[in-house]
């Protein structure tokens, strides 16, 4: 039994030094960041300064709307204020440049071909749809959709979306939109083909973000995820009693893929069930297929191969 446990220690060992090793060769990767704060600059602007800003960051104010609307937009009071609470939320960028820049250099060691962004954030009259955009070589940060779940200007927005307007979404949401530009497009219309897409995304998010807890990686609070740990074996059985699998009903997205206060199996553990649950056994799905098979197949094949080849059992 000794014999046993030191062998179980060793390999534990050796698991973590070659981890390490990764890691200190993604720590090598020079990788500098530029934050260009918008948000700032517009906030502390005065009506006179408006044509240097235009100058400045043409990207922000599109020509078919007038001075008028800038100018407003400057002298309103609610934008007074939304600007004072990111402020006082985001005081300095040195903290998001030291996080984006390990992020950046975890893709850059998985996808060589990345190219590091200008990243601007800005404020969006809260537009928690959009939080984040990646445009060509510019990454824009919405900061006022992350003041806080508990923050009084998200009063009106339902509650699984407030959930994730916080600081420490920012890096998962970031992720997000890298991992959906390296991720190929779903081949199928089925509700395996797309479960396996966001379980693409999930696990390039396992590679960038080693350091981030699972629950932010899905945006799910830690008691959902409980939820979904202690019961992917009753998700997994009605999926499958249901042949909802190879099925390409449309409807199956919104009741268990899309963003949404609770999954809907139209039983009494619905209002218990977080909303995303077809993400989160996607997301198992392809764990289990990246225990025998490398990343580039990962990415190459199809949605069906993956989980022929995945050998997915859910937890008892």
């Amino acid at each position: 039994m000794k014999k046993v446990i030191l062998l179980i220690l060793m390999v534990s060992l050796v698991a973590c030094d070659i981890k390490s090793d990764v890691e200190k060769e993604i720590e090598k990767i020079p990788m500098d960041i530029e934050i260009v704060r918008f948000d700032k600059a517009f906030g502390t602007a005065k009506v006179e300064e408006l044509p240097e800003l235009k100058r400045n960051y043409p990207a922000f104010f599109p020509k078919q709307y007038s001075d008028s609307i800038w100018i407003a937009k400057m002298q309103d009071t609610l934008q007074q204020q939304l600007y004072a609470e990111v402020i006082k939320k985001y005081p300095s960028e040195e903290y998001l440049k030291n996080e984006l820049k390990i992020l950046f250099q975890h893709i850059d060691y998985y996808f060589p071909s990345f190219n590091k962004p200008l990243v601007i954030t800005t404020t969006s009259d809260v537009d928690y749809r959009d939080k984040i955009i990646l445009a060509d070589s510019l990454l824009i940060i919405k900061l006022d959709t992350y003041l806080g779940s508990e923050h009084y200007f998200y009063q009106e927005i339902p509650m699984y979306v407030v959930q994730n307007m916080k600081e420490s979404q920012i890096l998962p949401d970031v992720a997000s939109v890298y991992a959906q530009k390296y991720t190929p497009k779903i081949r199928s219309r089925t509700f395996l083909a797309q479960i396996i897409y966001y379980g693409r995304i999930l696990y390039l998010k396992d590679l960038w973000l080693p350091k981030v807890n699972e629950e932010d990686k899905i945006g799910y609070t830690k008691e959902q995820l409980i939820w979904a740990e202690e019961n992917e074996t009753e998700v997994w059985r009605n999926f499958v009693e249901n042949e909802f699998l190879f099925s390409t009903n449309p409807k199956l997205g919104s009741r268990f893929i899309n963003p949404a206060p609770f999954s809907k199996f139209y039983l009494e553990i619905d209002n218990d069930s977080p909303g995303m649950i077809g993400r989160y056994l996607g997301w198992q799905i392809v764990r289990s297929f990246m225990k025998n098979n490398t990343l580039e197949e990962l990415l190459t094949l199809s949605e069906e191969e993956i989980f022929n080849k995945s050998k997915y059992k859910p937890k008892k």
